[in-house]
Order: structure tokens, then sequence, then C-alpha cells
């Protein structure tokens, strides 16, 4: 009996980190990643396949079925191998750089079973997601109402005046563009690169932490940097743009910690919500005449996937920009130009009756067409 690619050994170096965004920035191409992730997102996932790991080992389960979450559908259906819901010692047990070996549903180094979870199959996943699809509506009936318990107390973000940061960047009568490191945002981002938009327009732009690194990869330096700066690169950080840390309530944060670490200025923006709510009500505030949102999070699915219970700040927020808001997300699907057949035809057409033309209306071209024939001619005798 032929054995399954599921079924399939897998030996290689591993990783192991309790954040995935922490782990991605190690992973070399071929490495097995160990992860305590549950609900594996699709940023996550893509930048897990992105890193080119063989397999990925999950503490947690990486669907929990608490809603349709894709991310482990994206890992397997890029040919890695997930072992999920092996737990948590598994990350004290493996070394940075070790080699291991997942064979079936069980984890061995040097020939020991350190660790056994449950190998998932494309086909499993997607029985899954479907099951979870059908049974949405309890999870949106417990999203909204905590969403409503957050508006009850978040009210304030659409009716009071920020303490916005004294940020130096020229905010009055321009055209913002932020991009949040969300689903399919490099893709939508390159199609606005590809449209002209960035060149012609030269927006102020604003990297929400990740974001800033894929603005970087386009060729277009940041203006702005904002959010808790734990998954954007210490090369954007140094790109020369302008650096606000998202403070929380009470003023903590945690992301500037790293800045002073590295010994650069950075600015305090104190505010409830997400970091892409407060980049929105920056450019709002400073007089943006358009803020075009590349990435953004606006749906139940991708703020469970970000491990939140409701969308208050982002839907008052919303509710506040709406009227200079574009929200570029999936923009990448909207149009695909498409050369056609019968436009080639025609431009060859055109090409043809060009040089007719010349030839028509040029006496020294007519003149040279000429002598070519009689010397044609003679050449062969006529």
């Amino acid at each position: 009996m032929s054995t399954s690619r599921a079924e399939l050994a897998v030996t290689a170096r591993a990783r192991a980190d309790r954040r995935t965004k922490d782990l991605v920035k190690r992973l070399e191409p071929g490495e097995i990643a160990i992860i305590n992730h549950a609900d594996v997102d699709l940023v996550a996932a893509d930048a897990l396949v992105d890193a080119g790991v063989v397999a990925v080992v999950n503490a947690a389960a990486s669907f929990t079925g608490r809603y349709p979450n894709l991310g482990p559908l994206q890992i397997v259906r890029s040919g890695a191998v997930l072992l999920d819901d092996v737990g948590v010692g598994v990350l004290e047990r493996v070394d940075e750089g070790e080699v291991v070996t997942i064979d079936g549903d069980r984890l061995i180094i040097d020939g020991e079973v350190v660790a056994v979870g449950r190998r998932q199959s494309e086909d499993e996943l997607v029985a899954r997601v479907a099951e979870a699809r059908a049974n949405v509506g309890e999870q949106l009936e417990l999203f909204a109402a905590n969403t409503l318990e957050y508006l009850r107390r978040e009210r304030h973000l659409a009716t009071d005046n920020p303490d916005l940061p004294p940020s130096t960047v020229d905010f009055k009568g321009r055209q913002v563009l932020i991009v949040v490191r969300g689903i399919d945002f490099r893709e939508d981002l390159a199609a606005l690169h590809r449209s002209g938009y960035l060149r012609e327009m030269r927006p102020v732009l604003i990297g929400v932490d990740g974001g800033a690194d894929a603005l970087l990869q386009l060729g277009h330096r940041p203006d702005v940097i904002i959010g808790d700066m734990d998954s954007v690169s210490e090369d954007a950080l140094r790109c020369g743009a302008e650096l606000i840390v998202h403070a929380y309530a009470g003023g903590r944060a945690p992301g500037a910690e790293r800045l002073r670490r590295l010994g650069l200025s950075y600015l305090l923006f104190e505010a409830t919500g997400t970091s892409e709510d407060i980049a929105m009500l920056l450019a709002y505030e400073r007089g943006a005449e358009l803020i075009v949102a590349v990435g953004t999070h606006n749906s139940m699915e991708d703020f469970l996937d970000k491990g939140r219970q409701g969308m208050a700040s982002t839907f008052l927020v919303r509710l506040k920009v709406g009227r200079v808001l574009v929200d570029a997300k999936g923009v990448n699907n909207l149009y695909r130009p498409v050369v056609r057949g019968r436009d080639v035809a025609l431009f060859a057409a055109a090409m043809i009756s060009s040089l007719v033309l010349v030839v028509a209306v040029s006496e020294p071209v007519r003149l040279w067409f000429r002598s070519v024939w009689l010397w044609l001619r003679a050449r062969i005798g006529w």
C-alpha cells in the first residue's frame, strides 16, 4: 500500500518561540517551526509559509472551531506538515536549531518521542472550516454583544478630540496611505504601486508596525511608523520615519522599551483601540484630505484572528473618519488587466498600416525600396 504525503516523516532543524511573530524572524527555509498559537491566523500562517518552513508543530490547537479560521489550511496547502496540540512542554524540550523528526502524530528527538499531537490533513481542515461557517451565528451573536459592551465604554472615540502627539509631518490637505499588516496587504499595496497611485499622488505614508516593512520592500520610505513596534524590523525603525508608539490607557507603552534600547527617539500616542485606529485618527485630526487604508481589519473573522472579542474602537473610528476614508482592502482582486489576442492583432495591423503610410508619403523611403527592388530583379534575372 502506498504511503500518502500526510504520513511521510519529516526531519529538520527546529526553532521554538511562544510568539509566532518573533519566531518567523529567525526561521530559515527548510526548518520546522514550533509555536504556541491557538487559532493560527492567516497573517501568521502567511509569515510561516513565506519563511519556507517544512513543518509547523503547535503546542496549542491551530483550529479551535470557534470561527472559520483559514490559517491552518493555508499552512497545509503550502505543502508543510501541521502537527497540532502537542502541549506547551514541547517549547522547553526543543533547543534552538536542534534536529527533530515528525513521524505520524509523534515528535521525535534522538529516537525519543517527546510529544504526541494530531497531524492535520487538508480534507479534515476543509470539513472543519465548513462546519465552523455553518455554526457562525452563535459566535457572531457573542461578538456583537461584546462590541456593544465596548461601545458603551469607548463611545468617546467618536466625539472627543484626542490628545495628539506633536508630529512634525504635514498632513493638512494631503492624501494619506495607511498600511496595516493584514490579510493580502502586500498584494493590495503592490496593486496600488503598479497603478501609479503612490508615484502620482505622493501620499503621506504611514506604516502600522510591519506595514512599514512592506512599504520599504516596494522602495517607499514611510513618513510615520506607528504601533507597538513589535513586528517591525530594525531597518524600518532606522529608515528616518517619525516613530509614534501606541500607549494604552494609563500610559503603558510596551513598544517604547525597544526603541529606548535602540537609542531611537519617539512620540507617544495614548489611546484605546488598535494601532490602525489611532493611525486613522492621527491622519484625520491633522487634516488629511483622503485616507486610503490597506490591510485593515473590519470583519468579525479579522478581529477573532487578532484575538479581540469585539470591534467597538474600529467601528467608532470609522464612523468618525468615514467621510474621507477609502478602504483599499482587496483592491488587487478588483481588476486584473488582460491582453487579448484581438488587441494584439489590432496593434500589429496598426503598425503595418503606419509603415505603409510612411513608405507612401516619404520620397527617400520610396527611393530606397525601389533601389532594393531593382537590385533583386538584377540578381534574379527578371
